[in-house]
């Protein structure tokens, strides 16, 4: 089936392909060059700050993985992320004060509005026939301006939503008594995604779209309903990376979502995923999203004394470059594999001559 020459490639980077090592390898340097420059960097304190920082990215790019892994592309997760707690927030009345009932109900409104979200990005996409690109795009834009909408009629204001700033929602998705309890919820999430992804019909056949779709789709593969799952994944870990930021980050508003989208899609492309579909790394996405805040936060400390070059914006073009590296990486990986394809006489004749001797 066309879908065993992508299921190759996850497998060896999800044991540990070279591109993962790399990552863990300059991953280890730049802590260790940060941690020189300043030491604070590897203190306790910062190490928390990274993590509450690193779960929602991680959590966010495990979702897109599925969707970039059938071709695709989501822009709208960032801004479903904050919109559906503004959106939750703003439905319950949360505040500072808000009782124990208030905040259990955020919990599946938030869910349950990144779940739609991305089924609309999957039908738009599937059934419509539109460019994920521009679909989502399009939805990014309406749960921006929906969401602020609904939650300023219900409220009755345009200032920030607040959640309580301590207390049991933060000792589930954020820090359990000084312990970083979202990376346990990470590692949880990640090998669930493995196992859906590289051991479930649902992965297989995702991976099988974004290897050759046409060819899924005269395999059998109902190929609109995988996509539309494939978003639908994207849409509900947008959602459930909207617990873990709003646990570290009580008070939200809605521009707060702008970019989350481009640093986790620029986690799964530096973890391995490819560009075009057809082969994904999970633990690549993770990796990836990992190296991204050591070198945000790293800037942040290094840049923070004195400089007059802001580190956020060093950050993105350090960022840029590693993605169009990532990028640039993929394609000599696939033109090297096609090379083989298309130019496989010198084993033929090796072959010939092993059989003459």
């Amino acid at each position: 089936m066309s879908n065993k020459n992508p299921l190759k490639k996850t497998r060896s980077l999800l044991s540990g392909g070279k591109q993962n090592i790399v990552i863990i390898f300059a991953a280890i340097v730049l802590f260790a060059i940060f941690t020189l420059i300043n030491p604070g960097f590897a203190s306790s304190g910062n190490l928390l700050t990274m993590t509450k920082s690193f779960v929602p990215y991680a959590i966010l790019a495990l979702g897109v993985t599925f969707v970039i892994a059938t071709g695709g592309i989501d822009l709208s997760i960032g801004t479903v992320c904050i919109g559906s707690a503004v959106l939750a927030g703003a439905v319950c009345g949360t505040g500072v004060s808000a009782d124990e009932g208030t905040l259990w109900l955020t919990i599946p409104i938030i869910l349950a509005t990144g779940l739609v979200f991305g089924l609309l990005n999957g039908i738009l996409v599937a059934k419509c026939k539109i460019a994920p690109f521009i679909a989502t795009l399009g939805t990014m834009l309406v749960s921006r301006g929906l969401t602020s909408v609904i939650s300023e009629a219900v409220r009755e204001t345009s200032s920030a939503v607040k959640y309580p700033p301590t207390g049991w929602f933060q000792k589930i998705f954020t820090n359990l008594n000084g312990f970083p309890i979202g990376i346990i919820w990470v590692l949880a999430l990640t090998i669930i995604c493995m196992i859906v992804m590289y051991k479930t019909k649902v992965g297989r056949y995702i991976l099988a779209i974004g290897s050759n779709e046409e060819a899924a789709r005269l395999s059998g593969i109902d190929v609109d309903k995988y996509k539309i799952i494939a978003y639908a994944i994207g849409g509900t870990f947008a959602g459930m990376a909207a617990l873990f930021y709003t646990a570290s980050n009580p008070s939200l508003t809605i521009a707060g979502g702008n970019g989350m989208e481009l640093d986790a899609i620029a986690g799964v492309y530096i973890g391995g995923t490819s560009t075009t579909g057809g082969a994904a790394s999970v633990a690549g996405t993770i990796l990836g999203s990992l190296i991204l805040v050591v070198i945000r936060q790293g800037l942040n400390i290094a840049l923070s004394s004195g400089s007059v070059v802001s580190a956020t914006n060093i950050t993105y073009a350090v960022t840029g470059v590693i993605v169009v590296g990532a990028v640039m990486l993929d394609v000599l990986k696939k033109k090297a594999a096609a090379k083989v394809k298309i130019d496989p006489a010198p084993a033929k004749e090796k072959e010939a001559e092993k059989v003459a001797k």
